[in-house]
């Protein structure tokens, strides 16, 4: 039997947490209780100056950036955009319902002025592989090449060994 959802609660008022709203096995969660960010700030602090405006926390920029890569965003502004309605975006960023997203030329220009003529970026996401490889959140048995899913197999590794030597 056909049924109509005749009630419509967009307007309705709830009292919730964000936090009731990522699922327990949401990715976020589980890189958020694997990965403490925390080192970032330590190697960011010469790139600051001490006086002037306050900045965008860079924990925050780098974590847009791994949205971006991690949920095979196309773009950052895109990403911006996705992080506005995605509550588990906000919640892994820190941000509540009602914050405002720092907008995409933000972080254009941080990377533009603090990271461009430095190997900052790298070092950071090469530490956090390593810290998500000790934790098991990346293995090497699957790889993406231009979305094509290839199964990696002791023996492929052993042809290609193999192959490189001129066997």
């Amino acid at each position: 039997m056909l049924s109509k959802h005749h009630s419509i609660q967009r307007n309705q008022l709830e009292m919730i947490e964000l936090n009731q709203l990522v699922p327990d096995h949401h990715l976020v969660r589980k890189i958020e209780a694997s990965i403490d960010f925390s080192f970032i700030y330590d190697l960011v602090k010469d790139m600051y100056s001490p006086v002037g405006r306050p900045s965008i926390d860079p924990v925050i920029l780098i974590k847009l950036t791994f949205i971006q890569y991690t949920f095979g965003i196309r773009s950052i502004r895109k990403t911006i955009e996705e992080v506005e309605t995605n509550m588990a975006y906000r919640w892994f960023l820190g941000y509540g319902f009602y914050d405002t997203v720092t907008h995409f030329s933000t972080f254009s220009k941080n990377y533009e002025r603090r990271f461009q003529d430095s190997d900052l970026f790298e070092q950071i996401y090469s530490r956090i592989l390593k810290l998500a490889a000790e934790k098991k959140l990346i293995s090497s048995e699957h790889v993406y090449i231009d979305c094509t899913h290839f199964k990696i197999r002791q023996q492929a590794h052993l042809g290609a060994a193999i192959y490189n030597k001129g066997y």
